[in-house]
Order: C-alpha cells, then structure tokens, then sequence
C-alpha cells in the first residue's frame, strides 16, 4: 500500500503577479501578462515580446535584496515563490522532522551572461589573433565574480531553499526541459508515497528572456512574431498560432503525507494521485509526429492513478501555440481518452501567462488545483479560427463554471521529455 500524497501549500512569482488570488484572478479574466521586452534591448531581435516578472522584489518576503545581488533572477523566484508556499501551507515555524522534509526543484540554468567572455577574449588576444592565456587569466581574476558563476547553476534554488527551510532530506533538481517541474513534482510524491520523507517542497523556476535565450528560441523558429499585438501573440490550437511566448517565474507547491498533514489540520489543496514520466525517443527539438511519447505518458499517469479517462473532468495541456505541439497534443489526447477526447475541457493556460519553461508544469498544476477548488476552468485565450487538426474543446476565451473533480497537468520538453500529473479533490 503506497502513502497518499496532498497538496497543503502553493506558492508562485509570475508574470500576472505573485499573490495567488491575484494571479487566479487574472487567469480567469484572461488578462494576458505578454508585453515588449524590457529587461534587454530586443529591439533587433526577431521576436521582441515575452513574459516578464514586474513590479517584484524579493523584498515582499522579508529578505534584504543586497544580501541576494549575487543570485539570478530563477533563483530569487524560487525562493520568493517557496517562501509563499510554506507560508501558506503553515509549516513555516512549525516543528517537525527536518531531516524527513526535501526539495525537488525543476529549475533552469541563470542567464547566460556572454559579455564577460567577450571581455576577456578582447583583453586576452594578440595582434596575430590568438590568445595570450597569461593576460586572459589576469583580465578573468579582475572581472569575475566566482559567486555570480556558481550561481548560474540549476541546482541553486533548490540549495537556497533546503538552506532557508532547514530541509535535511533529498535535495534535488532535474532540468528537463519543459517538463522539468512536472516532473520534479512527480518524483517528489513517489518519495512520499514510498516513505523516504513526509514533507516535500517541490516546484520550478526559470528565466530565459535575455538575449541568449531569446536567440536561441528564435533560430528554432519556436517563438511567436507578433512583435505588435503581444497580448494576442500566444494562442494555443488557433489556426493562426506562430510560435510560443517566452514567460519566466515560478511556482512551488508543499507535498505532504496524507496523516502528516491531518494530524496538524492542514488545508488540503488537492490529491496528488497519479504521474507519469516518458520519452519520445524521437528527436530533440520535434516531439514525435503520432504523440507516442505524449499518449503513453498520459496513458500510465491513469493507471498511476488506477482511474479510467471518463473519470478525468478537465486537462490543462502543455499548449505552446506552436504548430506542431498543439496538433500533436491534441492527436495524443484523442489516442489516450478515445471517444470521450471530445467531451472532456482541455485549456492552455500559456495563452494567457506565457511559457514559463521549467516553472510551466508546476505553475500550471498549481492553476489546475484551484479550478479543482473554485469549480471553475480556466479559458484559452486569443482562440479566434479553429484549427481542423485541433478539434477538441479547448474551453475559449472564458472561463467556465463545470464540476472538476479530477484534473490532468500535461507537459512536454525538448529532447522528448513527457510528465502528465493527475490530481483529484480530496476526499478522507
């Protein structure tokens, strides 16, 4: 018998805020979060709009913003988005076993700051072209800062955030792509359930909107030029979709033994109650053209769950607005729930908060969890032509008032990464 795995805390940074009733707001009112690029000069970029996290300092959770100048932006959002988690989950200062709590983030790597280098091959080369490794070294001694360098790895949030918490438990992260938080969510219950730990912190972060990022999304040809109608840019299943919009944040959920959580009374969110994690084995920028991956993913999150598709009131697709995901997402939906792939809502939350990249799986079952709450779906937004490829419903442009007892999370990365989470009301 595995230990059943609740929700009791939710915490996020993003583009439509940082209060979660906020953010929610937002999301069912369809107030898109997209807008031209300000944190770098985009202005010769072929996409020029994206996501971004404003008007947030990691100040709103107490903490001194100069005792955090040497940490990227990812980072910051991790910790501001756990701090609100484990705030809201009432574990902050309470007593329990630190050594049975961990953190399993799905968080990207910091900003790709390429100017440093630039630097030092200018200081460094001789007249013949070549480098002078002497002066190259002596110019890297000067300008770099090792701590600014180490923070640019992706297992530093969830370092911060074992650090800030005093969880002693596994202290993990996985950087899969866009699945990454999904799937680190994922893992994080199955160390519950097998009981490693009885309090998991478990979530993501990311941040690529800076020139490398952006760059290379571009020459993949994945974002979305709609450079002078940001708000209408990101419009999953639409006919007339031309790419993603970049977004950046993150969102952090507490994962919790089911009695952990009740002895303490608790406010459970939801069930964590089925995962599943595959690969397409296919290519690394195209998912496979039938869904393979996508279809099988979703197909072991239900029996995960032990629950047939009927039993599903709502999924929240992975939806990027590209041409290729959404056609086979909606191709793998009709594989995995058959006849009833026509009667169950899918919306894509993207549409309003662009892709948050690592932090898009936790982030989007964290929406799915209070529409569970609220009884209430949110919409796809900007669905203007129907697609013939994409023919299901993909609730448009409003939300809706529907029982949801049961939802799906879908996420899909480059490489093939695939995590589907299904969680469900709770009920003792």
């Amino acid at each position: 018998m595995r230990r059943r795995v609740v929700v009791t805390g939710i915490g996020m940074v993003t583009p439509l805020g940082s209060e979660v009733e906020t953010i929610w707001k937002n999301i069912l009112e369809g107030k898109s979060g997209v807008a031209r690029i300000t944190l770098f000069d985009a202005s010769n970029f072929p996409t020029q709009i994206a996501a971004e996290v404003k008007n947030w300092s990691i100040a709103e959770i107490g903490e001194n913003p100069d005792d955090w100048k040497n940490q990227d932006r990812h980072t910051k959002f991790a910790v501001g988005a756990g701090y609100k988690a484990m705030k809201d989950s009432g574990l902050l200062d309470a007593s329990f076993d630190r050594e049975r709590f961990g953190v399993y983030t799905g968080a990207g790597e910091g900003e790709q700051n390429f100017s440093h280098f630039t630097q030092l091959v200018t200081a460094g080369m001789n007249d013949d072209k070549t480098i002078d490794s002497a002066r190259f070294i002596a110019k890297g001694l000067e300008i770099l800062n090792p701590i600014q360098e180490i923070e640019q790895e992706p297992n530093l949030p969830s370092a911060h955030l074992s650090a800030m918490f005093g969880a002693c438990g596994p202290c993990i992260n996985c950087l899969t792509a866009c699945a990454a938080s999904a799937q680190a969510v994922g893992e994080a219950v199955e160390l519950i359930r097998r009981d490693d730990v009885d309090v998991m912190l478990s979530g993501g972060a990311h941040s690529m909107i800076h020139p490398f990022g952006v760059t290379g999304f571009n020459l993949l040809t994945a974002l979305s030029k709609r450079n002078d109608e940001p708000q209408r840019a990101s419009r999953p299943f639409d006919k007339d979709r031309d790419g993603f919009v970049i977004g950046e944040g993150a969102g952090m959920l507490v994962l919790e033994e089911l009695e952990h959580a009740k002895k303490r009374g608790a406010r459970i969110y939801g069930e964590m109650v089925g995962y599943g994690c595959t690969s397409d084995a296919y290519r690394i920028t195209d998912i496979h053209p039938e869904g393979r991956g996508a279809a099988s993913c979703m197909t072991m999150a239900l029996q995960n769950a032990g629950i047939a598709p009927e039993d599903v009131d709502y999924i929240n697709a992975h939806g990027t607005s590209t041409s290729l995901n959404d056609r086979v997402e909606t191709l793998a939906i009709k594989k995995t729930f058959g006849d009833y792939a026509y009667k169950v809502p899918v919306s894509s939350t993207k549409s309003i908060t662009g892709h948050l990249i690592a932090a898009g799986g936790a982030t989007e079952l964290i929406y799915s969890l209070l529409a569970i709450r609220d009884n209430i779906l949110p919409p796809t937004i900007n669905y203007e032509t129907p697609d013939p490829n994409c023919d299901l419903d993909y609730v448009p442009n409003k939300p809706r008032e529907a029982k949801c007892d049961v939802i799906m999370s879908n996420n899909f990365g480059f490489g093939g990464q695939d995590a589907s989470l299904i969680a469900r009301r709770f009920t003792d």
